[in-house]
């Protein structure tokens, strides 16, 4: 295990009730053969995140049924109806204590960003001051690595539907872009149309 690989927990966030797609929770959306939410924590693993935490919500116990999360922490954000604030803060909570110094944070609904894309970035981390983001032709996306000195602020600021956005804007200038665009897309599955991109 690297010094890397032992400091920065995965954290995914895919607790959203897909409501855009008929209430169909995104975690249990099938790509490749299984849901959505083992293929991400697959992708985390593989690109070198040996801890990672598991944000559910909507139809939490039976994505715990079907997926195969063994050796993630599992939380569940029961007000996850609120809107993703409420699943950065849960995941970044349940981080305090376990000796991380930075998470990489990555959405459930992204199945184009993958194992290249999420070593990338974690590849930028230093210490616990780190603050990148992978970029899409020099746009910001995801995933996002916040070291733990900012994980106080990005959860203040973490509001509704807004994540980290209102705290990475503030501190734009802080953020390394790691381009990504070569190795990902960037896509979100939100409505029923984006369901033809799932394999």
């Amino acid at each position: 295990m690297t010094h890397t690989e032992a400091q920065v927990a995965g954290l995914l966030l895919a607790a959203g009730g897909g409501r855009r797609l008929g209430g169909r929770p995104k975690a249990l959306l099938t790509h490749r053969g299984r849901p959505l939410v083992e293929h991400t924590v697959e992708a985390l693993r593989a690109a070198g995140c040996t801890r990672v935490h598991v944000v559910l919500g909507a139809a939490a116990d039976a994505v715990r049924e079907r997926a195969r999360l063994g050796g993630c922490v599992v939380v569940v954000n029961p007000g996850w109806e609120q809107g993703m604030g409420g699943s950065l803060r849960a995941g970044l909570d349940s981080l305090a204590g376990t000796g991380a110094r930075a998470a990489l944070v990555c959405l459930v609904d992204q199945p184009g960003i993958g194992e290249r894309a999420l070593a990338r970035v974690l590849a930028s981390y230093e210490d616990e001051t780190s603050l990148a983001s992978a970029a899409y032709d020099g746009r910001r996306g995801h995933p996002v690595l916040l070291g733990a000195a900012h994980w106080d602020g990005v959860a203040a600021a973490a509001t509704g539907d807004r994540g980290a956005r209102g705290y990475l804007t503030a501190h734009e200038e802080e953020i390394r872009l790691v381009e990504c665009g070569d190795v990902a897309r960037p896509y979100d599955i939100d409505t029923v149309d984006d369901l033809a991109l799932l394999e």
